[in-house]
């Protein structure tokens, strides 16, 4: 990832999670460098529609690697209209074979409310298991929060902005300054 290049760069909690026919995504805005948060409100959490199809998209890693990667999916939705897992498993494919892409540091985490995909640079196309994903520096503490509070009743987006907090509280790379995009199918 870009730690490997730019050492000291750190940043970025994306959480997805789907409950009760809702699916909720939240990133936090923080990005650092080294012990300096370089901006606390950076927007990494994106709603698409390609054709009339709205997914919703966060984003981990370099920002215009990213973004790079959003276009292409856009254009793999426009292809296969209503067909996530199609796109992202063709997104995946080019990322993985294009030299070009097979450079790009990022990771997403994508959804059209009815699924919930992870997607990285090598290869990967992932359904959580739990209806939980998450990516980024401050990801695993989302995640065991949010895993954990999926033993609750409560709705998805409770459950990612709490498991958002926690993270903010334990991972020094995460804010609690957070952009919400729901989707429900």
């Amino acid at each position: 990832m870009a730690e490997d290049r730019f050492p000291g760069w750190h940043g970025t909690t994306i959480i997805g999670v789907r409950r009760g026919g809702m699916v909720v995504v939240a990133g936090d805005g923080q990005v650092s460098l080294g012990q300096t948060v370089i901006k606390g409100s950076a927007r990494k959490v994106r709603r698409l529609a390609p054709g009339g199809h709205e997914v919703v998209c966060g984003f981990a890693g370099s920002t215009a690697d990213a973004f790079t990667l959003l276009e292409r999916l856009e254009k793999k939705l426009e292809a296969a209209p209503g067909q996530l897992a199609r796109a992202c498993v063709e997104l995946a494919k080019d990322w993985r074979m294009d030299k070009y892409l097979r450079n790009l540091e990022a990771m997403l985490i994508v959804t059209d409310g009815r699924d919930l995909f992870v997607i990285t640079g090598a290869g990967d196309v992932l359904e959580p298991e739990h209806d939980v994903a998450a990516i980024g520096s401050g990801g695993n503490f989302a995640l065991a929060a949010a895993r954990g509070l999926m033993e609750t009743d409560w709705d998805a987006e409770t459950i990612a902005r709490k498991a958002m907090a926690i993270a903010a509280d334990i991972c020094v790379y995460t804010n609690g300054n957070l952009t919400v995009e729901r989707i429900a199918k």
